[in-house]
């Protein structure tokens, strides 16, 4: 990390720190290395590269290090990679003039007693400022209501009482990985007024701060004016959206809203109309504009029941004025204990109405939750779950014509991923597939591409296509049981990186059943994408050098070869395998793999997933004698077919790379395989070069692979 300290004005003694307000001192983020001090002890990190025990650093900012660092200096932290100057705004958000007219001020310059949090965190904590992000404040409002996630994107470890030094930081999910982002606490102001979201409470600032942090991850605030509720949704939960179309809205719609309540979903929505005219229609309802929905219900009306949607306007005021409205005379004809729990009559921006102004009113519905739990209708409680398996890769076009690209021929000359569906019910859906555009990092306002993906059947016949130009294409699929494969594409020839979740559910049959419930897979990928594929990662791992050493090719192969289920539960690779594994691929004996060597492992290793796959046919994720017997004759990698069922070698095999149970795992059976190709070719060319072997292969493989 490269952090320098230079003050701006004076080191605050201790009398004046109370007074930070008027003491305006510069920690300044420059890019050089922070000297190793007894005092910043390294933070002790566990589980994957980009979880939230291990978050990814946004432009390698370490708050503890940097807030220990101003803390030491007396210094408030000024951010220069987000400084508080009109790049940070955007070009064009305003006119010229106006941009030179910004203000920034830090909340301890014009409040006295400010807090991050004041009595707890709430949607109504929330007013929209000039800018046009409504979409992500929708967002925003509904995860408010969902503890689970909100505690993942806004750390309890700062504030303006303890340990204040001018820096915060929040947490947002960014293709596949939690990254951190740090902020000083400079708001923008203009003419006296808040440029951006202001609180409610006029002392709490965990609404400013967690929009500039997401302006940081975006690029500028000038990139939040005009979005998607689906990404924001996304972006802060890490979650699978789905998007419902309101003009032609699926027939279980109520079903699925209080599916969605129930589950703790978030949830949105939208009018139609150009979202920076922001038209207020004469009931209330403004045009172009997002909303979150809080609750749905079904209530006894009159005789009957009414199904009603809450929804929050992120303006903080200006509801809908017709039926079930706060003043509307519906609520006469309600329960009081209903009517006292439900309705809260104050301008607020939250109001109820029926499903069927609901669908009337907004164009579209976006729900969001880890999984898609929002298809779980009809189900028993507690009977269903859902496996996730995602893949990152580089798609790049290699058809000659546009034409051919979108005819069945493309399932066999793109990327395929392959999925297993083990339980079918005709009425609900049983499938969800997102495919997500990665953007390059700091080019955030980045164009989406066209995307989409096709499901094609064993025979390759195309089943389902769907291409939209958004960054992130769901849909949700009745798939009877089979194999099926995934295959991403784009419209343009232009290649992009992409991530791809599979979303399966199944049916828990077996109430203690721990095993998975639906493999998926290997890839199938043709050589000229595998070779593509392989690059951009070694290049990754690599830190854009030339090689990768004993340390980084661990790292890779656990983040990227074992993010399967599947694959996983044989355990990791460790860092002895890894060193094994090296020097058998290791050609220049250097202790490094250079990309033409990374190459022959990729390619051996997606080998050895497919066979593995294809022979674990319990689904365990470990291979028994006789599938691993099997595996090897798959390989081909014995000098005959006879060693392979030699029951001494398969016995001695078991012993060095298995179990107690003499089960082999799948990394264990990368390292074996690759032991065992390599040596077997080591001995055919001894032989075929006429030196003088005094063994027989099978000794000599007996020796090789017992040492």
């Amino acid at each position: 990390m490269d952090t320098s300290i230079q003050p701006s004005a004076e080191k605050l003694t201790a009398s004046k720190w109370a007074h930070a307000a008027t003491t305006e001192i510069s920690c300044q983020e420059k890019g050089t290395m922070l000297a190793p001090s007894s005092s910043l002890m390294p933070e002790q990190t566990t589980g994957a590269a980009g979880s939230l025990q291990n978050l990814k650093k946004f432009n390698s900012q370490d708050f503890r290090d940097l807030r220990a660092l101003c803390l030491s200096q007396g210094l408030l932290f000024e951010d220069a990679t987000f400084p508080a100057h009109i790049s940070s705004i955007g070009p064009t958000l305003l006119p010229e003039e106006k941009l030179w007219q910004i203000q920034w001020k830090r909340p301890t310059e014009f409040q006295r007693n400010p807090y991050l949090i004041r009595d707890g965190v709430s949607r109504f904590d929330i007013m929209q400022g000039e800018i046009g992000d409504c979409w992500m404040l929708a967002a925003l409002g509904s995860l408010t209501l969902r503890k689970h996630f909100l505690e993942n994107v806004l750390p309890k470890d700062q504030g303006f009482q303890d340990d204040y030094a001018g820096i915060f930081h929040f947490r947002f999910w960014q293709y596949g990985e939690w990254v951190d982002v740090v902020i000083d606490d400079r708001l923008p102001f203009l003419n006296g007024r808040y440029l951006s979201v202001h609180p409610r409470t006029s002392n709490e600032f965990w609404p400013s701060l967690l929009e500039k942090a997401y302006a940081k991850l975006q690029g500028s605030y000038q990139n939040l004016n005009g979005g998607y509720l689906s990404d924001a949704l996304v972006d802060l939960t890490g979650g699978v959206q789905v998007q419902f179309s309101l003009k032609d809205p699926p027939p279980d719609l109520e079903e699925i809203l209080k599916a969605a309540d129930k589950s703790r979903c978030l949830m949105g929505c939208s009018t139609s109309g150009q979202s920076r005219r922001n038209i207020e229609l004469r009931n209330g309802i403004v045009q172009g504009h997002a909303y979150t929905i809080t609750g749905a219900v079904k209530i006894p009306y009159k005789n009957g029941w009414k199904h009603i949607i809450r929804i929050w306007n992120p303006w903080g005021h200006g509801e809908w004025k017709g039926p079930w409205s706060d003043k509307s005379p519906q609520w006469d004809h309600v329960e009081p204990k209903y009517r006292e729990a439900l309705l809260r009559n104050k301008d607020d921006g939250e109001f109820w109405m029926s499903c069927k102004n609901f669908q009337e009113q907004f164009s579209w519905l976006y729900i969001c939750n880890n999984t898609p739990t929002f298809l779980d209708f009809g189900d028993e409680p507690y009977t269903t779950t859902w496996s996730l398996n995602s893949y990152t890769n580089l798609w790049r076009p290699g058809l000659p014509t546009r034409r051919n690209r979108y005819s069945s021929g493309a399932a066999s000359t793109n990327p395929q991923y392959f999925f297993k569906v083990l339980d079918h019910n005709p009425k609900t859906c049983n499938v969800a597939i997102s495919l997500m555009q990665k953007h390059a990092e700091h080019v955030q306002d980045e164009k989406n591409l066209k995307i989409g993906f096709f499901i094609t059947t064993e025979n390759s016949r195309v089943l389902k296509q769907i291409f939209l130009r958004i960054r992130d294409v769901t849909s949700y699929f009745i798939l009877s049981p089979g194999t099926y494969a995934v295959v991403p594409a784009a419209t343009e020839d232009q290649e992009f990186e992409f991530l791809l979740r599979i979303f399966i559910k199944n049916q828990d049959y077996h109430e203690n059943s721990n095993s998975p419930t639906s493999p998926v897979l290997p890839m199938d990928v043709p050589r000229q994408n595998q070779d593509i594929s392989y690059k951009a990662l070694f290049l990754r791992y690599a830190k854009q050098g030339s090689t990768i050493d004993a340390s980084q090719l661990q790292q890779l192969l656990n983040e990227v070869i074992l993010q399967d289920e599947m694959t996983s539960l044989g355990g990791r690779f460790s860092f002895d395998s890894c060193r094994g594994i090296l020097a058998l691929m290791d050609l220049n004996s250097n202790g490094r793999l250079t990309l033409q060597e990374f190459g022959s492992l990729w390619r051996s290793l997606t080998k050895y997933m497919d066979i593995f796959f294809k022979e674990d046919r319990n689904h365990s994720g470990f291979l028994d004698v006789a599938e691993l017997k099997n595996a090897i004759q798959a390989a081909a990698c014995l000098p005959s077919a006879g060693l392979a069922s030699d029951a001494q070698l398969l016995r001695l095999m078991t012993l060095r790379y298995g179990d107690a149970s003499g089960r082999v795992g799948f990394s264990d059976f990368v390292c074996c395989m690759l032991r065992l190709d390599t040596m077997t070719h080591a001995f055919q060319n001894l032989a075929e070069g006429g030196s003088q072997i005094l063994m027989t292969a099978m000794e000599w493989l007996t020796l090789v692979m017992y040492t």
